[in-house]
């Protein structure tokens, strides 16, 4: 049998800025933690600020480990945060999210604007056309994704998500639940599914 996946890293996608409901920090805080009681490593985008800051402080205050990934143009003005054990520079915004994918097992959005949208679609568009399979979920903190959720259940019903190319994307309306969820996906794939293509790899 081929080995199964398992979650060593994770990279999460969110806002350099807090929003306007305290639960998203919070939330941002409770996952940071239980990334480092469980020995994940964190994935991020580098920045020192909003919850991106939350989520990577968190972690390293309950003694773990994190990763962050930032294109150069962005270490001033997302105030890239000096603790992190390591920091890789960008040249670009392609390279970083080449970076984050293959450094990472699975992937979970948190609150977040336009970036975080659209890095999510791409990991979503990514594997519905069966680039790779690692698992994507989102943190629905104070039912923050329910709109997109209703979008992406309006695209089946018009059906432009049409049988066949449905989209499995884990949801986690409280921070507890999100590793038992990336665990259980994650113990069904096969660790040769989780690369990326070749081909599609060679065009970030």
């Amino acid at each position: 049998m081929a080995p199964m996946s398992t979650i060593k890293t994770v990279c999460v996608y969110c806002g350099s800025g807090p929003g306007t409901n305290p639960r998203f920090t919070e939330g941002a805080k409770a996952f940071g933690k239980a990334l480092a009681e469980n020995n994940i490593r964190l994935v991020y985008g580098g920045g020192s600020l909003g919850l991106m800051g939350a989520v990577a402080t968190s972690v390293l205050d309950h003694g773990g480990t994190v990763t962050g990934i930032i294109p150069d143009f962005l270490r001033l003005r997302e105030n890239a945060l000096t603790r992190v054990q390591e920091m890789i520079v960008t040249p670009d915004m392609h390279e970083r999210k080449r970076l984050m994918f293959e450094r990472s097992d699975a992937f979970v959005a948190l609150p977040g604007g336009v970036g975080t949208l659209e890095e999510l679609v791409e990991q979503m568009t990514w594997k519905q056309l069966g680039r790779h399979a690692k698992p994507v979920l989102l943190a629905n903190i104070d039912n923050f994704w329910e709109p997109l959720f209703s979008l992406l259940s309006h695209m089946r019903q018009t059906e432009f998500i049409r049988a066949g190319l449905s989209i499995d994307i884990l949801k986690a309306d409280r921070v507890e639940e999100i590793l038992p969820k990336l665990k259980a996906a994650a113990a069904q794939v096969a660790e040769s599914e989780k690369e990326l293509a070749p081909e599609m790899a060679r065009k970030l």
